[in-house]
């Protein structure tokens, strides 16, 4: 099943037409010069792809740490498509919808899964609500989870959908038990060409066990292992990842297959007790409605103290109260504090800015 980057699937359309390498890096050079700035996104990357360079340049989200531009190879690109074809059964002329910014790996991957694959590709423009005012059906799409949250009612238009850039979370995984497009939600970063690992959302996809909504499993060609913090090693020759250690703390099932427990770079260490916010953040969801997120400041008898950021005003009081009923959240996992703030620092993909954000707070409580 292996291809080279340099070859145009002959069955690859892009906006319902055909195009060979040439053609299609005229359309590139087009979208560049007269596109808005999402085209002028994708002309770009298609130039970069048709160039005869065997790699190119891409920049993180910066979502774990400051932004920066990494070198991927083209050949494992190509092989990251493969493997998610493989994967599920992704067939020529299966038709995709490109609704992400082409300025994140994700959109590029999608991109470069249609000229590898040979897939017929339309896009939209990046928004909250991509599928609305659509009249077709698509195989293949990907989108974020608020994407995904406020297109349900339209959702049965997309076969397979894989969602990635943040976390799910346990009211969006119920709303979608008895939706018949296929949902997955991905594991993976830039380094690695977009995702590595899938797990399915669907009840219907995963055969009512329940085991399986909770633990993700590695593409073709794929392993992990894990270091002595718990944290996720990713092998994977073929994206020519030998072995990258990541801050991911994960309960390892397999060489093939973990549960993602949350972010060793996230855990606060209270009282001598790791607590982990992203699992503390998810019980919370059920009462908080908007942005937030907890974290922990320095404090002289616990080392840190668990508090909570809440986005735009709230009712403290209320929300204590609130917070002291939900049954599913250990003493210990009850914020010490709330604090309102206006704007949480986020990333250029719109992922919040933890570190950033924790460094603001405990510098303003000084």
């Amino acid at each position: 099943m292996d291809r080279s980057y340099k070859t145009i699937h002959k069955n690859f359309k892009f906006e319902g037409s055909h195009f060979n390498p040439s053609e299609l890096n005229d359309v590139a050079y087009s979208l560049i010069k007269e596109g808005n700035e999402e085209e002028r996104k994708i002309g770009d990357f298609l130039m970069d792809w048709l160039s005869p360079h065997d790699s190119l340049v891409v920049r993180t989200s910066g979502s774990t740490g400051t932004p920066k531009n990494i070198t991927l190879s083209k050949q494992a690109m190509v092989n990251s498509a493969l493997a998610t074809a493989s994967y599920f059964g992704i067939r020529e002329k299966d038709s995709a919808l490109l609704c992400l910014s082409a300025s994140h790996i994700a959109a590029k991957m999608m991109l470069v899964r249609a000229i590898v694959l040979g897939l017929s590709l339309d896009h939209v423009p990046p928004s909250s609500s991509p599928l609305s005012g659509l009249s077709k059906s698509y195989d293949l799409c990907a989108m974020v989870p608020m994407q995904l949250e406020r297109s349900l009612k339209n959702i049965s238009k997309v076969r397979l959908l894989l969602l990635g850039g943040a976390p799910v979370s346990s009211a969006l995984r119920t709303k979608v038990q008895n939706i018949s497009t296929q949902i997955y939600e991905t594991y993976g970063m830039t380094e690695t060409c977009s995702h590595i690992a899938v797990r399915p959302l669907n009840v219907s996809i995963s055969e009512n066990d329940e085991r399986t909504s909770d633990i993700f499993r590695t593409l073709p060609g794929i392993t992990v292992s894990e270091d002595d913090r718990n944290c996720l090693q990713i092998h994977a020759p073929s994206l020519d990842v030998d072995c990258l250690n990541t801050n991911d703390i994960v309960q390892l099932v397999s060489e093939t297959e973990f549960k993602w427990i949350g972010r060793w770079d996230h855990v606060v260490n209270s009282g001598g007790v790791k607590l982990f916010p992203e699992q503390i953040e998810e019980k919370l969801r059920a009462i908080i409605d908007g942005v937030f997120i907890v974290t922990g400041i320095p404090d002289d008898e616990l080392g840190e103290k668990l508090v909570l950021l809440v986005e735009g005003k709230v009712d403290k009081a209320s929300l204590r109260s609130q917070i002291e009923k939900v049954t599913t959240l250990e003493k210990v996992e009850k914020p010490k504090e709330i604090f309102e703030v206006e704007k949480l620092l986020r990333a250029e993909g719109g992922k919040l800015r933890r570190k950033d954000i924790k460094a603001a707070l405990v510098t303003s409580s000084e």
